[in-house]
C-alpha cells in the first residue's frame, strides 16, 4: 500500500471516528451526565472534569484503531497511552470531547479531535465541532498535501474586507490584542479549527495537551497558516511535538493564525 493510499485511509478513518464522537456527543449535550472530576478532592481537581461521554467515546475510538491500525500508537486525554509497534512511524491522538466543562454544564460549544502524527507532525486531523461557519454541527478536516474540507467539501475561506477588526482566540481574553478582538470558546480544538476555517485570524495556548491541538495543527498548513512554539522568550516555527515517548508529557505554548508570522509574534507572542 503507497504512503498516499494510506494517508487517505487514515484521513478517512479520522474523518468517521470524529463523526461518530460529534453523533454521541449531541445525543448527550443537555442531559444529565455523570461526572467525575480528575485528581484528589480539591478546587484545583474541579477545573478537570470528566463526562460518561468521554470515556465511553475514546474506548470506541480505540477499538476501531486497535482493529484497523494494530501497529499504531494511540494517545488520548482518559487513558494510559497505548505504544506503536516498533518500526511504526503512525500515532493517533485522540479527545473525545474537547470543552468538557462546556459539556457537562450544557454550553453548546463542543469539539471532538482526532489527529494523526507521524513521527511526531500532524499529519492527518478532523475536528467535529458543535457549531461552525455553516451554523450547523459538522467534521473540519484534511490530510499533508490535500485542502481543507467540511464535511467531505472543498471549504473556500472567504474573508470579509469591510470587517476592519478580526477575532483572535486567548486564554483570558480582555478587550483588543492589536488590530484584533479577543475571545474564548472554551475549546482549543474548536480554536484550531476556527483559525483554519478562517472565523478567527489567530489563536494562543498556554499550556495545551498534545490531544487538545494535534489534529487542528494539521489543518494549519492546508490554508497557509503558521505554528509558532514557545520555547523560553523565543517563538520559533513549530516542527512536531517529538519522540514517541515524549508525546504525552507535551505541553508547550503556541501560537497559529493565517496572519503574518511578524503580526502573530509582535501582537501575541508577548501577551
Amino acid at each position: 500500500m503507497t504512503d498516499e493510499v494510506e494517508l487517505d485511509r487514515m484521513a478517512a478513518t479520522a474523518v468517521e471516528l470524529a463523526t461518530l464522537a460529534g453523533s454521541e456527543i449531541s445525543l448527550a449535550l443537555g442531559g444529565l451526565l455523570k461526572v467525575r472530576y480528575k485528581g484528589k478532592d480539591g478546587a484545583e481537581s474541579l477545573r478537570d472534569p470528566v463526562s460518561e461521554v468521554d470515556e465511553k467515546v475514546e474506548r470506541m475510538i480505540r477499538s476501531v484503531l486497535s482493529e484497523r491500525f494494530p501497529d499504531h500508537g494511540i494517545i488520548g486525554e482518559e487513558m494510559d497511552a497505548q505504544p506503536a509497534a516498533e518500526g511504526s512511524a503512525h500515532v493517533w491522538a485522540v479527545d473525545p470531547v474537547d470543552g468538557t466543562t462546556n459539556f457537562v454544564n450544557g454550553f453548546p460549544m463542543v469539539a471532538a479531535a482526532i489527529g494523526v502524527l507521524r513521527d511526531g507532525l500532524p499529519v492527518a486531523g478532523a475536528v467535529w465541532c458543535s457549531t461552525g461557519h455553516a451554523l450547523r454541527p459538522g467534521v473540519y478536516h484534511g490530510r499533508s498535501g490535500g485542502k481543507l474540507m467540511f464535511e467531505g467539501e472543498v471549504l473556500e475561506r472567504r474573508g470579509n474586507t469591510a470587517v476592519r477588526r478580526r477575532l483572535v482566540g486567548l486564554p483570558t481574553p480582555s478587550g483588543a490584542v492589536g488590530p484584533w478582538e479577543a475571545r474564548k470558546t472554551g475549546s482549543a480544538a474548536i480554536e484550531c479549527a476556527f483559525v483554519a476555517a478562517g472565523l478567527l485570524e489567530a489563536a494562543r495556548f498556554e499550556t495545551p495537551n498534545i490531544w487538545d491541538v494535534a489534529a487542528g495543527l494539521a489543518l494549519l498548513p492546508l490554508v497557509g497558516g503558521t505554528v509558532l512554539e514557545g520555547q523560553g522568550e523565543d517563538w520559533v516555527r513549530f516542527e512536531g511535538f517529538g519522540a514517541p515517548g515524549e508525546l504525552r508529557g507535551w505541553s508547550k505554548p503556541l501560537i497559529l493564525g493565517t496572519a503574518p508570522e511578524g503580526a502573530l509574534r509582535d501582537h501575541l507572542g508577548g501577551y
